[in-house]
């Protein structure tokens, strides 16, 4: 659609200019201002195998490079504490943070030593979803998020995960034996597949739903630069013009059957066993679709679970991949790790070599930094909360000075003129479906230009790094 394309075109173009790498060797974080409440971001950057669709920070993973790294970034962890930091939640990305299970224990155990921890989330993949996993994580972690992509065998195979990680079916099983174990157990998914077609994709939304997961995100496909030339090599070429239709029919199968709930513009929490009941609108073209995933939210029984907190104090609301929704401010540690603070946002090394020689050294890896403008600020508001569903107007006149129609004119003008929003009052501003879409559109160019980020910031490996990257 029209909109679509416009708004691809301007977000791209703003983010390429405000994301702008800049050397910041030997640079220092601000320090952490009174009663604002930061979470705290970990990066594990080591995988058995790299994925194509991929742009994070990663290597193939080595014990002799990621034992060194683990105790670094505990020290690291350290220095902020120093700083005067605390945290209530804590996210590990990668990568893949449970590669080496015992150093994460280790560095979950020292945060909550340090820290006014509440809540950890972190990453995984499917074959780590094994007893003696889950018996250590169990307690540690109160929300997992595994990385599925696709259920589909074909999909696996193209993606290089069937032989890694198992079939569809195993993934759905092990899923299901896991998800007890957890607050909350997502798994991440990623649509708009060269090679999937609408029926694919409706048998993935069954097969999520009938694994007993408490929570699905589904990621558009995002041909950032830095993976298109491997994406076009092994799934094909992203076609951006199924995409609507594609997140349509998400949509429709999981919200109109009552079985889930919004989290975020592509994050879905299963409903409770009373929500279910909710009155749903079948469509023509995904009737017997729905009443197959109703039936399968039915059978799972996965919402009993989630009356259940093992942690005293966890919130019952399931936290999103995204936390930058729930944490506009955030410290990041590890190689690769993105901070955002005040109005900068700082890059670590991509080197793991750099950066644990920073870190034994006492110093911070910092390599690069980018400043974000008032206006780029407002945009980064807008974008987040948004996403989250909810804009609160009376917040962003407190923090910008102005309301967010004078400070953002031509985007509240575009998102008007589309139809993007339910509620429009002196409060907030809610999402239409045509909205919600439009900021899937909007947060996938984002992405892409953080991707870019990144892609500055992976080019300055050299020797054998960057030979196991591009070589």
């Amino acid at each position: 659609m029209l909109s679509e394309r416009i708004l691809t075109r301007v977000v791209e173009s703003t983010t390429n200019n405000y994301l702008k790498l800049r050397p910041a060797v030997g640079s220092t974080l601000p320090a952490p201002q009174p009663e604002k409440r930061y979470m705290l971001y970990m990066h594990v950057p080591f995988c058995e195998r790299l994925c194509p669709y991929c742009s994070f920070n990663r290597f193939p993973f080595a014990e002799d490079r990621a034992r060194p790294y683990f105790a670094n970034m505990r020290k690291e962890m350290m220095m902020l504490a120093e700083a005067g930091y605390d945290f209530d939640s804590v996210y590990i990305g990668g990568g893949t943070p449970t590669i080496l299970l015992d150093e994460l224990c280790e560095t979950i155990d020292l945060a909550r030593e340090t820290f006014s921890i509440r809540e950890v989330s972190s990453e995984t993949n499917p074959n780590h979803l094994i007893p003696s996993y889950l018996e250590k994580l169990e307690g540690r972690v109160q929300r997992l998020s595994v990385g599925v992509q696709s259920f589909d065998d074909g999909l696996l195979k193209q993606m290089d995960r069937y032989d890694k990680y198992g079939s569809g079916d195993e993934i759905v099983e092990r899923i299901r034996e896991a998800s007890p174990h957890f607050v909350s157990m997502n798994a991440d998914m990623i649509f708009n597949f060269p090679a999937q077609t609408e029926d694919t994709l409706i048998r993935d939304i069954e097969r999520v739903v009938e694994s007993g997961a408490s929570q699905v995100t589904f990621y558009p496909l995002m041909a950032s630069p830095s993976v298109q030339k491997s994406l076009a090599r092994t799934v094909g070429k992203v076609d951006y013009a199924r995409e609507q239709r594609f997140y349509e029919i998400i949509c429709e199968l999981l919200l109109d059957t009552g079985a889930f709930e919004l989290g975020s513009a592509w994050t879905f929490n299963r409903r409770k066993p009373a929500a279910t009941a909710a009155a749903r609108r079948d469509t023509p073209s995904a009737a017997e679709s729905a009443a197959s995933v109703a039936s399968a939210a039915a059978a799972s029984g996965r919402p009993e679970h989630d009356t259940t907190l093992p942690l005293e104090g966890v919130a019952d609301a399931p936290m999103i991949d995204e936390y930058v929704v729930n944490y506009e401010e955030y410290p990041a540690i590890g190689s690769g790790g993105i901070t955002y603070l005040g109005s900068t946002l700082f890059v670590n090394t991509f080197s793991v070599v750099e950066y644990n020689q920073a870190i034994e050294a006492g110093r911070l890896s910092i390599m690069g930094k980018t400043e974000f403008g008032l206006r780029d600020r407002m945009r980064y508001r807008f974008m987040m909360q948004l996403f989250g569903l909810r804009l609160d107007k009376r917040a962003f006149k407190r923090d910008f000075g102005v309301s967010v129609e004078r400070g953002l004119p031509l985007e509240m003008a575009f998102m008007r003129a589309s139809g993007a929003f339910a509620t429009d009052d002196a409060n907030e501003l809610t999402l239409t479906p045509k909205g919600r879409y439009l900021m899937v559109v909007m947060m996938r160019q984002f992405f892409i230009g953080v991707n870019r980020l990144r892609d500055q910031a992976r080019a300055a490996l050299t020797g054998e790094e960057r030979e196991l990257i591009f070589g």
